[in-house]
């Protein structure tokens, strides 16, 4: 019964649907887990380039069950914008399951995550603006709406009016903006009601029988290690469990049916939003990477910021997560560099850190010390075979498994879903 989570190991954006292509036509079910449409997976297949936002990438596997765990935060018009795009792409998505308890971003929600963001200024977070933050507060303190409630209006409408009176409060007095009705709120969600009422019950439970019935199920994370609310690079984190941890809360299945933990890991590292990040390039060299990489966002197409592989991320994620294997992706992208740094320590006032630092004082204020590695000049796009790689390509992936914690079991050598090198079976 393998159950195996693909977890983002840096602040995203890693390219985690290259372990889901991997695993292929091993898959029965793929779960997400946390997180809402405020990331996405670019997946490749063929000559046809899909985004996806809100749905797992395991969707575009033939014979695959999708699922939308109790852990994600659902905006109804992305979910249904999604699937048609899929369906006119002749993407069969019949299949998709989603958690009856999984919350329901409402539109005063994106109203307010955007406002406030502007109202931060200079102290924002970085956010996408698309209600996420605000809807998993509302299920926090307990004023959420949820799947299920879509199909008993009277709750619905009362949930709504309870939300509101503080909602609307904030709007009005604090940033000027209009006032919601309930009627108003109630009515657009209600429009969605008869069609995802086929896709919503007890995933929880579907996905327990799957996985005790000897089904391969993946695990799939939105966001990544450095961005989960409790391990990440807080205040400027997503509102969600993205770690290993957050899969059993997020599925409402027992940690003792994961079997494997894999961390996905770009062979640089990236971020987008605001926030400490001690290997920054913001210059010549790191718009090299943008570029080279395609580095810009997903869902918000903004530019990515570069900077060279960080092995005490790398470390610390290994650790928090568990890691059982890790999947390196574009090691392409660092072709035809000369030499290529790697972050083996911190030094802040005078100290050397090789583990993360607890004071998120001393992370803001961390210099990367350095070992530097010489370069290949080939380019080694699409390559399939480690042997057929560079001498110093393959000395850079073997020291970077050295530096973080955990066996390398893949390698990303380009963007389309075959171009990797598995070393060994993530199943085990």
């Amino acid at each position: 019964m393998p159950g195996v989570a693909i977890i983002g190991s840096q602040w995203g954006d890693e390219g985690k649907g290259k372990a889901t292509d991997l695993l292929g036509g091993r898959i029965d079910y793929v779960v997400k887990f946390n997180g809402g449409n405020n990331a996405g997976h670019t997946v490749v297949v063929g000559d046809e380039k899909y985004a996806l936002h809100l749905l797992p990438s395991g969707i575009l596997t033939p014979g695959v069950t999708p699922v939308i765990g109790n852990g994600v935060v659902v905006d109804l018009s992305v979910l249904f914008e999604e699937l048609e795009h899929l369906e006119e792409r002749g993407i069969d998505v019949s299949k998709l399951r989603i958690s009856g308890n999984a919350h329901v971003i409402p539109e005063y929600n994106r109203a307010l995550d955007q406002v406030t963001e502007r109202f931060l200024g200079k102290r924002r977070i970085g956010t996408t603006g698309r209600g996420i933050g605000p809807t998993y507060a509302d299920k926090i303190n307990r004023v959420g709406i949820r799947m299920q409630d879509l199909f008993d209006e009277r709750i619905l409408r009362q949930k709504i009016e309870g939300a509101l009176v503080q909602k609307n409060e904030l709007l009005v007095k604090t940033y000027n903006r209009r006032a919601f009705s309930v009627d108003e709120i109630a009515d657009n969600l209600l429009e969605y009601a008869e069609r995802v009422a086929p896709m919503v019950g007890d995933t929880s439970l579907e996905v327990h029988n799957a996985l005790t019935a000897g089904q391969t199920v993946v695990f799939e994370a939105g966001q990544a290690t450095m961005l989960d609310i409790d391990h990440g690079t807080y205040p400027y984190v997503t509102s969600s469990s993205a770690t290993s941890g957050g899969v059993a809360t997020g599925t409402g299945i027992s940690p003792r049916l994961i079997d494997r933990i894999v961390g996905i890991q770009k062979a640089y590292i990236t971020r987008v939003g605001s926030g400490p990040f001690p290997t920054e390039l913001d210059n010549e060299v790191g718009e090299r990477l943008r570029q080279a990489g395609g580095e810009f966002g997903v869902t918000t197409a903004r530019a990515r910021r570069t900077g060279w592989f960080d092995s005490v991320i790398a470390r610390y994620s290994s650790r928090i997560n568990g890691f059982t294997d890790i999947v390196m992706t574009k090691l392409d992208v660092l072709s035809k560099f000369e030499t290529i740094p790697v972050c083996v320590a911190y030094e802040v006032d005078g100290q050397r850190f090789d583990e993360m630092p607890v004071s998120q004082s001393d992370f803001h204020h961390a210099k990367p010390i350095y070992e530097e590695f010489p370069g290949w000049e080939e380019d080694i796009s699409g390559i399939r075979d480690f042997n057929k790689l560079p001498a110093n390509a393959q000395s850079y992936v073997k020291a970077v498994e050295e530096l973080s914690g955990a066996r390398i079991s893949a390698i990303g050598t380009g963007p389309d879903r075959d171009h990797i090198i598995e070393l060994h079976n993530l199943l085990g």
